[in-house]
Formats: structure tokens, C-alpha cells, sequence
């Protein structure tokens, strides 16, 4: 062959990758989110900071504690590092090394192995520099592991991104639940102590024959339920104290006075963009797109191990028997080291790994998906969520304010003698049941307005 044609062919072997060409799946959901729920905001989650979001300065400060203490973040911090140098070390896989060598070596042969009969002593002194064993990636083997190790540098920062999403979402539901239950207690004490009143009410009615044994029976009966309630409370407080104090890392110095859950001020008027333009923004799916890409660069660097391998080494410098006379004319040096390796026979094992590695990206395209299904269904979840938890929190104050007017009625009859203390005993437990209710509900809308901003890609720097 002539040498112009051996120039043409390698550069032709050179061109040809075995590494399939990436094309991302098409997103397996809907092309609009559900009708029955409005989408329509004045705000979009995706550059809305989190401290405009989140206006309580308590709760700030905890989830600024909790980014740069939480355990599970410095572990997220640590495998970007990793991944950034398993990358780097890739990377570098791509460039010749050259190295600075410098050696000496003496050796006596015996007199009868020697030519005159005479023991000989032999000395070598080399200085120069050297390229270590170099593949010519002609088939992208290094080109395919370079780009699998960046797509995995890139997904772990993406999961970084999710982590840090989710976490912030965490402190914030641990400690709207921690504030509903100090004012779910509140309702507990106050409750208690109107039944205090109430029985010793009762009991002085019962002394002057107003009220029989049936009567304080009930009474007292209430007022331990009550109490049994505040006790259930203040331990539900407790856990989620010690779930906050976990997700923060500790204990804050000092923390700036917060706000009750009715005075937030987290307003959920964030809008819902197309399906395919909000869910392929978030972390967690960008995360799983670039394992998707590490399994398709993977794929083509197993079908490289078919093919010949040829590597170079080559050094350059100096070499004398003495060693003065290195840097002498005429003791210069060099060498040049092709080498070529051509698979003939491993049993399969190349043919296995190109069997894994498609499997793995057949499990890649499946988990990529299944990821982007469940983030539409979770917007779309809080989407309705947002909705009806509004409705639901209008109605549960209506009932509160009807509760309360009836027990007021109900507690007027008894004392007028028209009614049994059953009727305002009955009044009593509506509306404890009403005013935690309220409570319990507000809490939920405001998790879910929480839950919509991280879902909507919220909370980024």
C-alpha cells in the first residue's frame, strides 16, 4: 500500500467511534398537565430565590444552617469532588505523559563469560525524558470513557442540586409541623383550662342541685381528654423538634423570632409552564439524562475492546558509560516503541461487556423515564393539592366560626336550665375538633406550597 493510502486509511479508522450517537427519549407523559386544576401564576418558581419565597426570618435561618451543616449534603459535596476527579483523571487519559528520567547501572561480568578472559566492570548513565506507553485512540475507547466520566461528573452535581431541593423542603415541612403542633397545643391548653372552669362549674351546680352526678361525670371526662390530647401533642412537638434539630446538623446559636403558620406569608401564585419545559429543567431528571448519557458512551467503549490497540513509547536524552560524558557530542539517545495488541480469544469476555453495557443503558432509558413520570405526577399531584387545600382551609375556618357560635348558644341553654350540659359538652368537642382542624389544614396547604416550589425547580441560588 502507498503511503498517501495508509495516511487516507488511518485517518478514515480514526472518524469511525463505536459509540452509538445519544438521542434523548422522548418524555413519556402528557403534553398539558391535567384540566381539572389551574396551572396559571404570577410567578415562576424556577428563578424565585428562596429567601423571597420563604419570607419567616426563623425559618431562614434554619434552612441556611441546615445547607452548610446537614450531614447528608457534605456527603453530596464530597461524591461532586470524587466524580470531578474521576473525570479529571479521564480526562487526562486522552494526553501523552512525559516524564523526567534519570538513572545509573553497573555490572561486572566474571572473566571466563567475558570476551578477553578478564573480569569487566560496565557502567551506563541515561538522563532524558520518556513518554510511557500512549494509546493512539483510533476507535474512541478513551473518548467514550472520557465522556462517560464527565456525564457522571455531571449527574452527581445534578443530584447535588436534587439533594439540596429536597432538603430545604424537609426543614421547611419539619418545621411547619413543629409550629402546628406548639399551636395545636396551645388550643390543647386553652381547651383544658375552659374545661377546668367548666367542671368546677358543674360541680358547684351539682352542690346546689342544678346539676347531678351525670352531669360532672361528663365534665370531668372531657377535661381529661383534653388533657390526654396536650400530652399526645407535646410529644408529637418533641419528634419534630429532634427531626428539625437532625436536618439542620445542629443547634443554631441563636435563632431571630418567627411567625405563626397564619402569618408565613408564602403566596403559591407560581405558574406551571408546559410539562416538557419544567420537568427536563429539574435536578433529578437532568441527573438521571446524564447516567443515561454515561450508560451510551459506556457502550461504545465495551465494542472497543474488539478492536486492535497501538500504543507508543518513546524516550529522549542522553546516555554514557560515564558520567561526565552525558552531555558530551555525540551521547545523545533515543528510542521509539510501537506496540499493537489485537484481541484473537478471551472466551466472550469482550462480548459480555458490550451485553452489559447495553443492558445498562436499557436500564438507564427506563429509570430516565420512570423519573420523568413521577415528577409530572408530582406536579401535577400539587398542582390539585394547591387548589383544593385552599377550599378546604375557607371551609374549616367557616366551620370554626359556626362551632364557636354554637357552643356559645349551647353553653347560654345550660345555664339558662333549657338545655342538658350533654348539648354543650358535644358543642365543646366540635369545636376543639374544628380548631385543630384549621390548624392541621393550613399546615397542609402550606407543605403543599412548599412541595409545588421545590417540583417547579424552585430554590436555586
Amino acid at each position: 500500500m502507498h503511503k498517501p493510502s495508509i495516511i487516507v486509511f488511518c485517518a478514515a479508522l480514526a472518524g469511525c467511534s463505536p459509540m452509538p450517537d445519544y438521542r434523548r427519549p422522548e418524555p413519556p407523559i402528557p403534553a398539558q398537565w391535567p384540566a381539572s386544576v389551574p396551572v396559571d401564576g404570577a410567578r415562576q418558581a424556577a428563578v424565585l430565590d428562596w429567601h423571597d419565597f420563604f419570607p419567616d426570618p426563623r425559618l431562614q435561618a434554619l434552612i441556611a444552617a441546615a445547607l452548610e451543616h446537614n450531614r447528608d449534603m457534605k456527603i453530596a459535596a464530597a461524591r461532586v469532588e470524587e466524580a470531578r476527579a474521576l473525570y479529571g483523571i479521564a480526562r487526562a487519559d486522552r494526553l501523552p505523559g512525559v516524564d523526567a528520567t534519570a538513572g545509573a547501572a553497573s555490572a561486572r561480568t566474571p572473566g571466563d563469560l567475558s570476551f578477553t578472559g578478564r573480569p569487566l566492570t560496565s557502567h551506563r548513565y541515561d538522563v532524558g525524558f520518556s513518554m510511557p506507553s500512549f494509546e493512539l485512540d483510533f476507535w474512541g475507547r478513551v473518548k467514550s470513557l472520557n465522556e462517560a466520566a464527565l456525564a457522571s461528573y455531571l449527574a452527581s452535581e445534578q443530584a447535588r442540586r436534587s439533594l439540596r431541593l429536597a432538603l430545604m423542603s424537609e426543614v421547611v415541612n419539619a418545621y411547619l409541623t413543629l409550629l402546628e403542633m406548639e399551636e395545636r397545643a396551645a388550643l390543647a391548653r386553652e381547651t383544658v383550662r375552659t374545661r377546668e372552669q367548666t367542671r368546677m362549674m358543674v360541680a358547684r351546680r351539682r352542690e346546689v342541685g342544678l346539676a347531678g352526678d351525670l352531669d360532672f361525670l361528663q365534665a370531668d371526662g372531657a377535661l381529661e381528654l383534653a388533657r390526654a390530647e396536650l400530652e399526645s401533642l407535646k410529644r408529637q412537638w418533641a419528634a419534630a423538634a429532634n427531626a428539625l434539630t437532625l436536618l439542620v446538623g445542629r443547634q443554631p446559636d441563636s435563632l431571630p423570632a418567627g411567625r405563626t403558620l397564619s402569618d408565613q406569608g408564602i403566596v403559591a401564585d407560581l405558574a406551571a409552564e408546559v410539562p416538557s419545559e419544567v420537568l427536563l429543567k429539574r435536578p433529578d431528571v437532568l441527573a438521571a439524562e446524564q447516567k443515561l448519557i454515561a450508560a451510551n458512551a459506556n457502550v461504545g467503549a465495551a465494542r472497543a475492546a474488539f478492536l486492535p490497540r497501538i500504543s507508543l513509547t518513546v524516550g529522549l536524552g542522553t546516555a554514557s558509560s560515564a558520567l561526565s560524558g552525558l552531555f558530551d557530542a555525540g551521547s545523545g539517545a533515543w528510542s521509539f516503541q510501537p506496540a499493537l495488541r489485537l484481541p484473537l480469544f478471551d472466551a466472550g469476555r469482550a462480548a459480555a461487556g458490550v451485553d452489559l453495557a447495553e443492558a445498562r443503558k436499557v436500564i438507564a432509558v427506563a429509570e430516565y423515564e420512570k423519573t420523568i413520570q413521577q415528577a409530572f405526577r408530582e406536579v401535577a399531584d400539587l398542582l390539585a393539592a394547591r387548589t383544593y387545600l385552599a377550599g378546604q382551609l375557607q371551609a374549616q375556618q367557616a366551620t370554626e366560626k359556626a362551632q364557636a357560635e354554637r357552643l356559645r348558644l349551647a353553653d347560654a341553654r345550660y345555664k339558662a336550665g333549657i338545655s342538658s350540659y350533654l348539648e354543650v359538652l358535644d358543642a365543646q368537642r366540635e369545636l376543639f375538633s374544628a380548631q385543630q382542624g384549621t390548624v392541621q389544614t393550613r399546615r397542609a396547604w402550606l407543605t403543599a406550597a412548599t412541595q409545588l416550589y421545590k417540583a417547579l425547580g424552585g430554590g436555586e441560588p
